[in-house]
């Protein structure tokens, strides 16, 4: 019994909310071969985000 194992990669990006579909429609462009290992994409809300460099929070702190 042979096992072939996959590489896989995480990314972790954080977008403003107008970014989320771009965002998901560029990684599916980049990433589909319509072959097994091809990827998920899981989408999570976001409560906080703070740049420590200048203390901006929520979307400014994002893009």
């Amino acid at each position: 019994h042979e096992v072939t194992l996959l590489k896989k990669v995480r990314l972790e990006i954080a977008v403003n909310e107008d970014f989320v579909e771009p965002t998901i429609d560029a990684i599916i462009k980049g990433a589909r071969t319509n072959n097994v290992g091809d990827g998920k994409i899981f989408i999570l809300d976001l409560p906080e985000c703070i740049r420590i460099r200048t203390g901006e929070r929520g979307s400014r702190a994002i893009g």
